[in-house]
């Protein structure tokens, strides 16, 4: 009986060794290899060198607030501009849900690169704003909205708000309206209900939102090394300078293990107020149990305030308004209301993509709004010209292998969490997401220090895997999700009828999963088309991809030739999302 025990402990554990034991060899032990050379001296001696240096000089200790600032505020705009978007997309039928998550994917997966291009095409001297105010006669002579601080938020808010309505809306969906009806039939107001119901109930997801955008800005340099200036630099900028401009890892090392340890505190402080339980829409415990009491007071305490201001403002609607106006015309107000601003924040999303549209026409060898005259010559400059085209082609080629590799090491891991003990199901998707939480440049870094050595630099090989490291955790996730909702029954039935476990699998599974692989593929595929972190280490200027050429494009100088290639990557990007809604509909049906 015992060894029974044993027999099937081990056959649930294996589906998911392939995935467990890729991202020991290429995330595990990258990341343990900077948290040493880290301790390491430019001559190699042990010490704490590097880290006195971090210390010493108030210039890291700036960056190091500059870091945590930009990062506050991006995940703060994120969450209060977010929430109201994920408040009426949680309200709506699920058929004008779709619908609008559509228009939501397509921000969301659109290149950073192209998303941080377009602000530049706004925000410059010769930008849109600048444009229109002189052509108004708003101003005299234009002045550049960026670089500079407010620019970097802009470009981060901008970048990120779409991934912080899609965390939150998930918790929003599953607050049942019941509750918070009850509440207003037991005699609380609608104020009173939303803050004291059904607010606390999408905590859950407004933390999450919060943390992951918090810890993906802590990471970011795209942004703030395009729309900002020398006073926003970031850690990740200085991480790539230590690499690329001062060749000294064990520095870059060190800086990655200050960013890790942020990244941690700032886990351990989410875990002490509010329980990281609550990530998965759970109960907190312990000493979150006590900061969620004093924030039900606070929010009462809100409710109870902001009721006394909308009795004095009912009072004076009253008298304006007709008798014969009902409560039920108020409702009616406050939704539209937040669907107009849903209409809003949408149209800001996509305003400054679609501001690159008819700049990748232009004839003019010099960006500028309104473009001037018409021309294909910039998308022929990218199509004909043997480095775009490398670049263009190496992408597609490592993406695609990218996501059969992910997919099939994903499939094996989903499928051990289901045959797991709860708690063992817990620890493994926890390592299994582990390269979603570090910061990319952290495990760029890492890749860098173990690639050296073996002789992944420079390859293609090494692009493969590290893009595959990050879209494991996306393929998890999504069929894990799937697997939820598979019936086990019809397993069960071809068991009994005699089927082998792979021809279950072969016949039964694969064929009920189709939709959900197909959509782990585009997702791996397109954070792999999509990823720079690792390409900038990893490629070694020699295995150029296209976000890589796109970058070293914009440090040089920004041409039309940018615009022409965003052009392609967003109208890709919208068939691709727009194939994945085709797929879900189908799965639905």
């Amino acid at each position: 009986m015992f060894d029974l025990n044993i027999s099937r402990r081990i056959r649930a554990w294996l589906p998911a060794v392939p995935a467990l034991l890729f991202l020991a060899i290429f995330f595990g032990i990258p990341v343990v290899e900077i948290l040493q050379g880290s301790f390491h001296s430019a001559d190699g001696q042990l010490g704490l060198n590097q880290f006195h240096r971090l210390t010493a000089n108030i210039v890291y200790l700036k960056v190091l607030w500059m870091t945590f600032l930009i990062s506050f505020c991006t995940a703060l705009g994120c969450v209060g501009l977010g929430y109201p978007v994920a408040y009426f997309l949680g309200r709506i039928a699920g058929r004008s849900r779709s619908r609008w998550l559509i228009w939501l994917l397509i921000p969301f997966w659109t290149s950073y690169l192209v998303k941080t291009f377009a602000w530049i095409l706004v925000l410059s001297r010769t930008g849109v704003i600048e444009s229109l105010a002189v052509s108004l006669h708003l101003i005299d002579n234009p002045v550049s909205l960026a670089p500079s601080f407010g620019g970097v938020l802009i470009g981060m808010i901008h970048g990120m708000l779409p991934m912080a309505v899609m965390i939150m809306l998930p918790i929003m969906q599953g607050v049942g309206r019941q509750l918070t009806q009850a509440a207003e039939t037991l005699g609380a107001s609608r104020t009173e209900s939303f803050f004291t119901i059904y607010l606390p109930l999408s905590m859950p997801g407004v933390t999450a939102a919060a943390l992951l955008v918090f810890i993906t800005s802590l990471g970011f340099f795209i942004v703030p090394a395009l729309l900002g200036t020398p006073k926003e630099t970031m850690i990740a900028q200085m991480v790539i300078s230590a690499v690329l401009d001062l060749f000294n890892l064990p520095f870059a090392g060190a800086l990655s293990v200050l960013l890790l340890s942020c990244a941690i505190i700032v886990f351990l402080i989410y875990d002490r107020v509010a329980g990281l339980s609550t990530l998965g829409g759970g109960d907190s415990n312990g000493s979150g149990q006590d900061a969620s009491r004093v924030f039900m007071a606070l929010l009462a305490f809100t409710a109870r305030s902001i009721d006394r201001v909308g009795m004095v403002c009912s009072r004076a609607r009253r008298l304006i308004r007709r008798s014969s106006e009902t409560n039920t015309r108020g409702v009616f107000d406050v939704s539209r209301g937040i669907r107009m601003y849903s209409w809003l924040v949408m149209f800001a999303l996509f305003l400054p993509v679609a501001i690159i549209l008819p700049i990748a026409f232009t004839s003019s060898p010099f960006l500028s709004f309104p473009p001037t005259g018409f021309s294909l010559r910039w998308f022929d400059v990218f199509m004909f010209s043997p480095v775009w085209r490398a670049a263009l082609f190496r992408s597609l080629g490592v993406a695609t292998i990218t996501a059969f590799v992910s997919v099939s090491l994903g499939f094996g891991a989903a499928l051990a969490l289901t045959r797991l003990s709860p708690r063992m199901a817990k620890a493994t998707f926890s390592f299994l997401i582990a390269p979603l939480i570090v910061p990319r440049i952290v495990t760029a870094v890492g890749l860098f220090y173990l690639y050296a050595r073996i002789g992944l630099a420079g390859t293609n090989a090494g692009l493969v895997i590290g893009h595959t490291v990050l879209a494991i955790p996306y393929v998890v996730v999504t069929l894990a999700a799937a697997l939820k909702r598979y019936d086990w029954q019809l397993d069960d039935a071809a068991r009994i009828l005699g089927a082998s476990p792979l021809a279950r699998v072969r016949t039964v599974m694969l064929p009920l999963l189709k939709p959900a692989l197909m959509a782990s593929f585009l997702f791996a595929f397109l954070i792999s088309f999509d990823e720079l972190t690792i390409a900038i280490f990893v490629s070694g200027g020699i295995k150029t991809t296209l976000p890589k050429q796109m970058w070293d494009d914009m440090l040089l100088a920004a041409n039309p030739t940018l615009a022409a290639v965003s052009f392609v990557l967003v109208v890709t990007i919208a068939l691709i999302v727009f194939l994945l809604s085709m797929i879900r509909q189908d799965n639905k049906d």
